[in-house]
């Protein structure tokens, strides 16, 4: 049974950084970084860009949208490439999603 922080990233997750991780630019390295606690993980340019669009609101259809129309790429393929790489960091505790609050 997975646990609360582990999710299935799809189209639909609305995926976030949790609250003990944040996306910030280090000035020394100058490069961007999550810093999590006793962890720190740099990725790389796209994911930087995938994860400035990763805030809550928006589902990763969505992102796929807008990384689709920014660089002309076919939606379907930054859409799989978007999955697999936001469920790898899923997997590592550092992403979440805001889930649906039900009445």
């Amino acid at each position: 049974m997975a646990g609360p922080r582990n999710i299935s990233v799809s189209e639909a997750s609305r995926p976030v950084l949790p609250r003990h991780a944040k996306l910030k630019y280090d000035e020394t390295r100058k490069v961007w970084v999550i810093l999590a606690p006793e962890r720190v993980l740099a990725p790389d340019e796209i994911a930087v860009e995938v994860l400035q669009l990763c805030d809550g609101q928006r589902n990763v259809g969505e992102v796929a949208d807008q990384l689709a129309a920014k660089y002309a790429a076919p939606r379907e393929a930054i859409l799989a490439d978007v999955i697999v790489m936001l469920q790898d960091l899923a997997d590592k505790g550092f992403l979440t999603e805001i889930r649906e609050k039900t009445p």
